[in-house]
């Protein structure tokens, strides 16, 4: 059989080969093989090698590894559906030994080069992760000492306005290095959100109230646009409230002076919920520079926001890449359209 021929093929060189004998075979037992290259042939019983392929380059766990499709189809409209399905490479049928050992070689050194760079960013978010708790000590030292200035009331009117700025750049600070504890652990699945029934109103007025200071300083009006209706929604309250002191708060930097935010609240459907659709919509509005249609997508993506700051886009940060995990992990789903005639309007629907 062919694949006993590209096992012995492959004998002289130190790789240890495993022959499965069809496409769901392999799929039901990949992550117990953990394999680093995959050769298969197009001509399989129940799933072919597109279809195969196709599965395995769809999940995000899998996609990296290189697969080889042999096959006895030289036509290009062959090649051109391999290539859309996600193969890697391909060997034609009958397989020559020193081709087929030369194309293997060439598809683990790519993977290699794919484990060291993965190995070299985790490195770089462990030590992310050592130096955001290092920096606890001294924010919660600032924030002691600063609370006590606060409290003597021995201040003069605009000492203690700089010391209430203080104070929320402060709670703010703590904020961010608790966003990126979370995300990373909600990115490893270690924390899923603990949802109870919340009054969406009373959560989103909550929030307000706690942000009006910080508006009215820096010249903004913050407006509520709320129904009059009250209805709960099966939510993490601590994580919705994070999601909306970041949209504020990446509103506020953002807006033009004496320029207004709204936030406004609308119901989807009724009270009686189909699963996993959402049951309401916040939007958070302002007058900023706005977002480029071209980039609705990636502010979210946390690996694009360093390419789109040096490319002039404002109104963006790691904080979006927070709150859109956040309202995946709800079922929702977070997206960006133009507030005419000037700004942006994020959405949430959860």
């Amino acid at each position: 059989m062919a694949r006993e021929v590209i096992a012995e093929q492959l004998s002289v060189e130190p790789y240890r080969v495993t022959q499965i004998t069809g496409g769901l075979k392999l799929l039901e037992k990949f992550d117990k093989l953990k394999p680093d290259v995959i050769l298969m042939d197009v001509m399989m019983p129940i799933m072919n090698g597109y279809d195969v392929c196709q599965e395995i380059k769809q999940n995000p766990a899998r996609s990296h590894i290189p697969v080889i499709l042999v096959t006895a189809l030289n036509s290009r409209e062959d090649m051109l559906k391999g290539l859309e399905t996600g193969a890697d490479e391909f060997l034609s049928k009958p397989v020559n030994g020193a081709e087929l050992r030369a194309r293997v070689r060439t598809m683990l050194r790519i993977k290699n080069q794919y484990d060291s760079l993965q190995s070299v960013m985790q490195l770089r978010e462990d030590l992310a992760h050592m130096l955001i708790h290092d920096m606890r000590n001294p924010l919660t030292v600032a924030t002691l000492y600063n609370n006590i200035l606060l409290k003597r009331n021995q201040l003069s009117p605009r000492d203690k306005e700089y010391a209430v700025l203080v104070r929320d750049g402060l709670r703010n600070l703590a904020g961010f290095l608790d966003e990126i504890l979370t995300t990373a652990k909600m990115e490893e699945g270690l924390l899923k959100p603990t949802s109870q029934p919340n009054d969406i109103s009373q959560l989103i007025t909550n929030v307000v109230e706690g942000q009006r200071e910080v508006a009215r300083l820096q010249g903004l009006q913050l407006m509520l646009d709320l129904p009059q209706e009250r209805r709960s929604a099966c939510i993490d309250a601590t994580l919705f409230k994070r999601v909306l002191d970041n949209l504020l708060s990446n509103a506020f930097k953002y807006a033009p002076d004496q320029s207004q935010i709204t936030l406004r609240l609308r119901y989807l459907g009724d009270e009686n919920n189909i699963p996993h659709t959402p049951s309401f919509r916040l939007q958070v509005m302002d007058q900023g520079p706005g977002i480029a249609p071209e980039n609705y997508d990636r502010i979210f993506n946390k690996y694009e926001v360093v390419t789109l700051k040096q490319s002039g886009q404002e109104q963006i940060g790691l904080g979006l890449a927070f709150c859109k995990l956040v309202v995946e992990a709800h079922n929702g789903r977070i997206y960006v359209s133009p507030n005419l005639p000037q700004g942006a309007i994020f959405n949430v629907e959860m």
